[in-house]
């Protein structure tokens, strides 16, 4: 598939990886050794941009203590290590950025009661704020957000963006989807504010709004921003896609670059989990490009890559951002380039 030019960057091909959580960073918030190989393969593996899993914008906006971080300029120093590699291989590095709100202070998925435990401040984890003080399933009740609260989310974001220039990446995503902070006061099934927080459409995207600008203006211009946009709830009562339409409209105002389209997340409900089926995005994806004209990147499971080769080539996705096909095969978008001999590393081809 052919480059994508987004501002000043020019992604070579439109199969991404799709940030994904691994929990495994130092208790200082700094990638290890696993991220350097994890996300060293996958752009060895031929994805044209490499996003980098949900790094926290402070030491309170984590899901778990083994979170990656980027509030600091040690911690950005600590990432170019992957930004340096991924780039050297070809692919494009991009980080997304992520406050977790009522989804915080968890402990990692394979242990205890994984993502439903959570952790109390007695026992190393941390207060969490929502905008309301409504709880995530069995997780802790969140404070609700103050005036300095919600200003504290949005400068956290602005210097995150910040951190993310000076480790070496090209292109930064704001999570605004899976239930996570900024969702959360988009969606009226967790916001339930009576002030201009609240209520309204035009009220729950007041601070989504604030965070796309900051993020947007503390990002150099040259270099693209993208949201993961929820599209849908998938519960009465949430965000449809309408609302999808306007906020994706006001995104496009502030000057965002890209949609990644996913949906769900905000509700415990077995019933508001998104269907599990190829290509479940793609409509939600034409759509939000159409109304909004930003260039899209459905994401969940594509059945295989020609698929994907179709979507882009119809017109209806820009690209696509692949997950769990890349944890189990880290060279698929390599396998799936018939006689690219010359794409593979020089190591590889007496394997071919």
């Amino acid at each position: 598939m052919r480059p994508l030019r987004l501002r000043d960057v020019t992604v070579p091909n439109r199969v991404w990886m799709s940030p994904m959580a691994q929990y495994s960073a130092g208790s200082d918030g700094k990638p290890t050794d696993w991220h350097l190989v994890h996300y060293g393969a996958r752009a060895i593996g031929g994805v044209g941009l490499t996003m980098v899993e949900a790094t926290a914008v402070g030491p309170s906006h984590r899901t778990t203590s083994a979170d990656l971080g980027i509030w600091n300029e040690e911690q950005a120093a600590a990432h170019r290590r992957l930004t340096s590699f991924i780039a050297e291989r070809g692919a494009v590095p991009a980080i997304q950025l992520l406050a977790a709100g009522r989804k915080g202070s968890h402990q990692v998925p394979w242990e205890g009661a994984g993502q439903n435990g959570p952790v109390s401040v007695a026992d190393g984890g941390w207060e969490t704020i929502g905008p309301s003080a409504t709880r995530f399933g069995e997780l802790g009740v969140p404070r609700e957000a103050g005036r300095a609260d919600i200003d504290e989310v949005v400068e956290a974001f602005a210097r995150a963006a910040r951190m993310s220039h000076l480790a070496g990446y090209e292109a930064v995503e704001i999570h605004a989807a899976h239930g996570y902070l900024v969702h959360q006061f988009l969606s009226p099934l967790s916001n339930h504010r009576t002030d201009e927080y609240g209520g309204s459409l035009q009220n729950r995207m007041r601070l989504p709004l604030r965070v796309a600008r900051a993020v947007r203006a503390a990002f150099p211009a040259e270099k693209p921003v993208f949201v993961r946009i929820t599209a849908t709830d998938w519960a009465d009562g949430g965000i449809s896609i309408d609302e999808a339409v306007t906020f994706a409209k006001e995104l496009a105002a502030v000057g965002i670059d890209l949609l990644d389209v996913s949906s769900g997340g905000v509700a415990r409900d077995r019933e508001a989990r998104p269907p599990v089926r190829d290509g479940v995005h793609v409509e939600f994806a034409d759509t939000l490009k159409r109304a909004s004209g930003l260039a899209v990147a459905p994401v969940g499971p594509i059945g295989d890559l020609s698929q994907a080769r179709e979507l882009v080539a119809d017109g209806r996705a820009d690209a696509v951002l692949i997950g769990r096909a890349l944890l189990r095969d880290p060279y698929l978008a390599l396998r799936n380039r018939p006689g690219a001999k010359a794409a593979w590393p020089s190591q590889y081809h007496r394997a071919l």
